[in-house]
């Protein structure tokens, strides 16, 4: 990729150094473009069955996850860069979003390798403005004018000019459509992620109108969305071509993006979400004081989980009615739903066989996943991939999910790892019963399973890189 439109050279053994910054971007998803100064052959190992075991050529041509590739961290030393970040939301509250999250431990955690982060955000809540970061061990925070919360791309946009005048920024990273298009093509070093795309989003509004019961009719709502969507998908697939590069969060986007949006392989490039093991990891004393303390009797014979926002896309009809069905056969089984919205009274009113806690900090989660046997994810949103999947494997904790392309290719890898059900509650509610016959050990040996995946697939674990530097490109 050009690099502040500098002219090309050769570079030096020292250069390679940057096949390192591909351990971070493994690690918690980000922009390839640390590697694509580089890349031209590259020689991998690993023992893990999951991981690409021999491969060469140019990584900007791999149609496999970059999670597959293993690395050593420190091995070579990172280069340092200067990396922009436009989001239009940083987690200054208690309990942020998955995006959100998602864009603090990956920054969070370049910062400290080292490079030097600067994140153009919108305005954070009254009373909650952090104190300034240092950006060569924290990402420097720049909160644009305007209103708390609402994002003004122009606003940022001037912000950057003004800091990359300073000091070119070698790396550009875009959360989805933060930067739009039309400011896109100005920059040769810019990657967005997409954690999200309008096709995928027509999909997810089919699967929800499917939920609809037999008598009940279509909502304006759902017309109005569905008539909308579909010249979205199209305006997309004009303006994509604007990115220099596209980060997919799973493997299904990635096919979508070359196959359907025709954006050449050479500038797609499929890095799965991460999450912070050192906040998510198995605690068996940890799960046995939380179940103690909101209330689990000892004698549960099976506790579900669900976390997220309690909406209507995000399952919790399907959920609702499947587990009010099973709990009229099974008193022994519980369901701990954390997170807040429209449905969290109706899961209230299903008794005392649910324990509904609102959202919950990262701290608290962790306490969550390990209170639980197995976690549910009843999404009705094909797009992107909930950190709420990997948090759970890496807790230990086996899942039941939709079967969904994104999750059956990138997460549910694996009959091991958990079940999949069709988006409908007679799917969902027979893999329910499933769970339950097979009780608390059997879940526990498959949550075993989960976190050795977890552990080599979304923190990347590695043996060896031999990398062989060219030109920038």
């Amino acid at each position: 990729m050009a690099f502040n439109n500098k002219a090309k050279k050769p570079i030096s053994p020292s250069q390679s150094y940057l096949c390192t910054t591909l351990f971070f971007v493994v690690l918690f998803t980000i922009p390839a473009l640390f590697l694509l100064h580089v890349p031209t052959t590259t020689s991998i190992c690993n023992s893990f069955a999951t991981h690409v075991n021999t491969w060469s050529g140019d990584l900007r041509t791999a149609l496999f996850a970059w999670n597959r590739l293993p690395f050593i961290e420190g091995h070579p030393p990172p280069i340092p860069l200067k990396i922009a970040v436009f989001s239009r939301k940083w987690p200054i509250g208690t309990t942020p979003g998955g995006m959100e999250r998602h864009a603090h431990t990956l920054h969070t955690a370049l910062a400290r390798r080292g490079h030097q982060v600067h994140v153009f955000t919108s305005p954070p809540p009254k009373g909650n403005v952090p104190m300034p970061g240092n950006p060569s061990s924290s990402p420097y925070i720049h909160f644009h004018e305007g209103e708390p919360g609402q994002w003004r791309y122009n606003k940022a946009w001037e912000q950057f000019l003004e800091e990359n005048q300073r000091q070119p920024f070698d790396v550009v990273h875009s959360e989805s459509v933060a930067l739009p298009h039309w400011i896109a093509r100005q920059l040769q070093n810019l990657a967005v992620s997409w954690h999200g795309i309008a096709l995928e989003s027509l999909q997810s509004d089919i699967f929800q109108d499917l939920t609809r019961k037999p008598k009940e009719p279509i909502s304006p709502a759902f017309n109005k969305s569905i008539q909308g969507v579909v010249p979205k998908v199209l305006n997309e697939i004009r303006f994509f071509k604007n990115y220099a590069h596209h980060i997919a969060i799973s493997d299904s986007c990635g096919e979508m993006l070359r196959d359907v949006y025709q954006i050449p392989i050479k500038r797609v490039h499929v890095i799965l979400n991460g999450v912070d093991d050192d906040k998510f990891g198995k605690d068996i004393k940890l799960g046995q004081e939380f179940r103690s303390k909101i209330g689990i009797p000892d004698n549960a014979s099976l506790v579900l989980g669900v976390a997220g926002r309690l909406v209507k896309d995000k399952g919790h009809p399907l959920l609702f009615e499947a587990f009010s069905k099973l709990i009229t056969n099974h008193s022994g089984v519980y369901l701990i739903v954390a997170g807040s919205g429209p449905w969290e009274q109706r899961y209230k009113d299903l008794g005392s066989q649910v324990l509904v806690l609102g959202s919950m900090n990262p701290s608290k989660l962790r306490a969550f996943y390990n209170a639980i046997d197995v976690f549910v994810n009843p999404t009705l949103r094909p797009q992107g991939l909930d950190l709420t999947l990997m948090e759970a494997m890496m807790s230990g904790k086996p899942l039941i999910a939709s079967r969904f392309p994104s999750i059956k290719g990138s997460i549910v890898v694996d009959d091991e790892y958990g079940h999949m059900f069709a988006p409908n509650v007679e799917s969902l509610l027979e893999v329910l019963e499933t769970v339950v016959r097979e009780g608390s050990e059997r879940l526990a040996q498959r949550g075993k399973a989960c976190q050795e995946y977890a552990a080599s697939m979304f923190t990347a674990p590695a043996c060896s890189i031999v990398f062989f530097p060219s030109q920038r490109t």
